[in-house]
């Protein structure tokens, strides 16, 4: 519940920060609306969060190793592989098809396409072949193409988002924006909302070279961080 404020915090600092740099003097009315009611839709969707796990943590503490714990615990880990990508995800969502034959759409632009796609609370994602999961980077070579995890995109290529098809739409298409960003370097770019998203793809994870589990305070280990 914690953490859900801080994002809820950061998403709002960031969402303004963001509008502080291109100006709040040049944007019209409607672009102003535009970017307060994304501001309030993830505070809205941060404090539905927190409620909801409030609630879950209620019912934990009145049944203990019973049922309910056992069925949280569950979805728990089903979250928990959709996030690692280890098994395929399906819902609505989004669709994004954004030709860039001139290879004129960089890293930055489709590192801010994910992010503003997680901000708006995308629960999986793939793009091209490549499931994006936390770990996920993106690079580009030196004719300008784009790669994630070291796969290139072909162009046009596609992005694939689960999470509320409404909201994921209104975030690539905040006043400059992704999907501005994008068509101002002469590129082109569809957002379509879609029923239901099929993210197949599977990211295979690597064991940890450096990073290992730290021990809690009673000797035991978490199962999650």
């Amino acid at each position: 519940v914690a953490l859900l404020a801080v994002l809820l915090g950061i998403a709002v600092s960031t969402q303004i920060h963001q509008t502080r740099e291109q100006g709040l003097e040049s944007l019209r009315q409607e672009e102003l609306v535009a970017v307060l009611d994304t501001v309030t839709q993830r505070s809205g969707r941060l404090d539905d969060e927190i409620a909801q796990l409030t609630l879950e943590r209620q019912r934990l503490e009145q049944s203990v190793g019973g049922p309910a714990a056992e069925a949280a615990a569950q979805a728990r880990v089903d979250a928990l592989a959709i996030l690692a990508g280890t098994v395929r995800a399906t819902g609505p969502g989004v669709q994004i098809v954004i030709t860039d034959t001139r290879h004129t759409v960089g890293a930055a632009t489709l590192v801010d396409a994910i992010q503003e796609l997680r901000d708006a609370g995308t629960e999986a994602m793939q793009i091209g072949s490549v499931r994006v999961v936390a770990s996920s980077y993106v690079t580009e070579d030196a004719q300008g193409g784009v790669a994630v995890d070291g796969v290139a995109l072909p162009s046009p290529f596609t992005i694939l988002a689960i999470g509320d098809p409404q909201t994921l739409a209104s975030a690539m298409d905040i006043p400059g924006g992704v999907v501005a960003t994008i068509r101002g370097v002469g590129a082109t770019v569809a957002v379509t909302q879609v029923r239901t998203v099929r993210v197949d793809s599977l990211h295979a994870p690597a064991a940890p070279r450096y990073a290992r589990p730290e021990p809690s305070p009673t000797g035991s280990t978490p199962a999650s961080g």
